[in-house]
């Protein structure tokens, strides 16, 4: 029987395996290509309205790749979190960055599901839900949002 996140418990202490998983996650944020992305994204990506979220899904739009590469990125490494792989707290510790993404996105979430699928930025969403450390940084980033405005 599969199992739903739901009924996976979160990994209770990390180990050695989670030391290796965080490490790989870093190793692959540093390739140039992922690099770049997430500097397009962090440096460019301010949306202001659900009609600035959904010009950037046109493949023609000049942050398309890049939104492309580092969400689905940062989807697969909290996907990690969520279905019990990786110790939630000692991965978010470094790895809180695709919460920002997720705090810009957040405001136009149902549109940007409703033109690109409801599993969009599921697994971001998860973990500011299901653990402490996870809302602490989406409320961090919620305010760098909010300054921007």
């Amino acid at each position: 029987m599969l199992k739903t996140p739901a009924s996976i418990a979160l990994k209770e202490a990390p180990d050695h395996h989670d030391a290796e998983l965080v490490m790989k996650l870093y190793d692959l944020r540093r390739e140039p290509v992922m690099r770049e992305s997430r500097a397009q994204i962090n440096r460019d990506f301010w949306p202001k309205s659900a009609d600035d979220v959904l010009a950037v899904v046109k493949s023609d739009h000049p942050l398309n790749a890049a939104l492309r590469q580092t969400s689905t990125y940062w989807e697969m490494a909290y996907g990690m979190v969520k279905h019990g792989i990786l110790h939630a707290e000692y991965m978010l510790e470094s790895n809180g960055e695709g919460l920002l993404l997720f705090a810009r996105m957040e405001p136009y979430l149902a549109e940007y599901r409703k033109a690109r699928g409801p599993s969009a930025f599921a697994n971001a969403e998860w973990v500011t839900t299901h653990t402490d450390v996870g809302r602490q940084i989406l409320e961090m980033f919620r305010a760098r949002v909010a300054a921007r405005k």
